[in-house]
Protein backbone atom coordinates (compact mmCIF):
# COMPACT_ATOMS: atom_id res chain seq x y z
CA UNK A 1 0.00 0.00 0.00
CA UNK A 2 1.20 3.48 -0.90
CA UNK A 3 1.75 5.64 2.19
CA UNK A 4 -0.31 8.46 0.64
CA UNK A 5 -3.28 6.08 0.61
CA UNK A 6 -3.33 5.83 4.40
CA UNK A 7 -6.22 7.34 6.38
CA UNK A 8 -3.75 8.13 9.18
CA UNK A 9 -1.13 10.01 7.17
CA UNK A 10 -3.26 13.19 6.98
CA UNK A 11 -3.78 13.08 10.75
CA UNK A 12 -0.03 12.72 11.36
CA UNK A 13 0.78 15.51 8.90
CA UNK A 14 -1.90 17.77 10.40
CA UNK A 15 -0.46 17.16 13.86
CA UNK A 16 3.11 17.91 12.77
CA UNK A 17 2.02 21.01 10.86
CA UNK A 18 0.16 22.28 13.92
CA UNK A 19 3.26 21.95 16.07
CA UNK A 20 5.04 24.31 13.66
CA UNK A 21 2.10 26.69 13.46
CA UNK A 22 1.62 26.86 17.22
CA UNK A 23 5.26 27.82 17.67
CA UNK A 24 5.01 30.30 14.81
CA UNK A 25 2.03 31.99 16.47
CA UNK A 26 2.91 31.68 20.16
CA UNK A 27 6.57 30.70 20.52
CA UNK A 28 7.72 34.30 20.42
CA UNK A 29 5.79 35.09 23.62
CA UNK A 30 8.82 33.86 25.57
CA UNK A 31 10.97 36.43 23.74
CA UNK A 32 9.05 39.65 24.33
CA UNK A 33 12.23 41.73 24.42
CA UNK A 34 13.04 40.85 20.79
CA UNK A 35 12.05 43.37 18.11
CA UNK A 36 8.62 42.75 16.63
CA UNK A 37 9.92 42.64 13.06
CA UNK A 38 12.40 39.93 14.03
CA UNK A 39 9.72 37.71 15.58
CA UNK A 40 7.42 38.28 12.60
CA UNK A 41 10.15 37.11 10.23
CA UNK A 42 11.00 34.16 12.46
CA UNK A 43 7.31 33.24 12.62
CA UNK A 44 7.05 33.34 8.83
CA UNK A 45 10.06 31.04 8.59
CA UNK A 46 8.50 28.57 11.00
CA UNK A 47 5.11 28.81 9.28
CA UNK A 48 6.71 27.76 5.97
CA UNK A 49 7.17 24.26 7.40
CA UNK A 50 3.56 24.26 8.58
CA UNK A 51 2.44 24.80 4.99
CA UNK A 52 4.83 22.16 3.67
CA UNK A 53 2.98 19.65 5.85
CA UNK A 54 -0.57 21.09 5.79
CA UNK A 55 -1.00 21.24 2.02
CA UNK A 56 -0.22 17.55 1.39
CA UNK A 57 -2.24 16.58 4.47
CA UNK A 58 -5.31 18.23 2.96
CA UNK A 59 -4.65 17.03 -0.57
CA UNK A 60 -4.11 13.39 0.38
CA UNK A 61 -6.65 13.52 3.19
CA UNK A 62 -9.38 14.66 0.80
CA UNK A 63 -9.30 11.14 -0.67
CA UNK A 64 -10.82 9.89 2.59
CA UNK A 65 -12.35 12.90 4.31
CA UNK A 66 -14.43 15.85 3.17
CA UNK A 67 -12.90 19.33 3.38
CA UNK A 68 -15.20 20.01 6.35
CA UNK A 69 -14.00 16.89 8.15
CA UNK A 70 -10.37 17.83 7.50
CA UNK A 71 -10.96 21.32 8.86
CA UNK A 72 -12.68 20.16 12.03
CA UNK A 73 -9.92 17.58 12.60
CA UNK A 74 -7.35 20.31 12.14
CA UNK A 75 -9.10 22.50 14.72
CA UNK A 76 -9.13 19.75 17.32
CA UNK A 77 -5.50 18.91 16.64
CA UNK A 78 -4.67 22.62 16.94
CA UNK A 79 -6.32 22.79 20.36
CA UNK A 80 -4.55 19.69 21.63
CA UNK A 81 -1.17 20.94 20.41
CA UNK A 82 -1.88 24.40 21.82
CA UNK A 83 -2.82 22.97 25.23
CA UNK A 84 0.47 21.07 25.39
CA UNK A 85 2.50 24.11 24.31
CA UNK A 86 0.61 26.49 26.61
CA UNK A 87 1.13 24.19 29.57
CA UNK A 88 4.68 22.98 29.09
CA UNK A 89 6.31 25.77 27.05
CA UNK A 90 4.46 28.90 28.17
CA UNK A 91 3.76 27.68 31.71
CA UNK A 92 0.04 28.45 31.62
CA UNK A 93 -2.48 26.54 33.69
CA UNK A 94 -5.55 25.14 31.96
CA UNK A 95 -8.78 25.56 33.91
CA UNK A 96 -12.17 23.84 33.92
CA UNK A 97 -13.68 26.32 31.44
CA UNK A 98 -10.93 25.53 28.92
CA UNK A 99 -11.81 21.84 29.16
CA UNK A 100 -15.53 22.63 28.86
CA UNK A 101 -14.85 24.59 25.67
CA UNK A 102 -12.74 21.73 24.37
CA UNK A 103 -15.60 19.30 25.04
CA UNK A 104 -17.90 21.51 22.93
CA UNK A 105 -15.45 21.34 20.04
CA UNK A 106 -15.22 17.57 20.37
CA UNK A 107 -19.01 17.47 20.12
CA UNK A 108 -18.71 19.44 16.86
CA UNK A 109 -16.30 16.79 15.58
CA UNK A 110 -18.79 14.06 16.41
CA UNK A 111 -21.52 15.88 14.49
CA UNK A 112 -19.22 16.35 11.50
CA UNK A 113 -18.52 12.63 11.25
CA UNK A 114 -22.15 11.47 11.62
CA UNK A 115 -23.58 9.63 8.63
CA UNK A 116 -24.72 11.89 5.78
CA UNK A 117 -28.26 10.52 5.61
Amino acid sequence: MNLTESRWLPVVLLTCSNVFMTFAWYGHLKFKSRPLLLVILASWGIAFFEYVLMVPANRWGNSFYSATQLKIMQEVITLVVFCVVATFYLGERLRWNHFAAFACILAAVAFTFLPKD
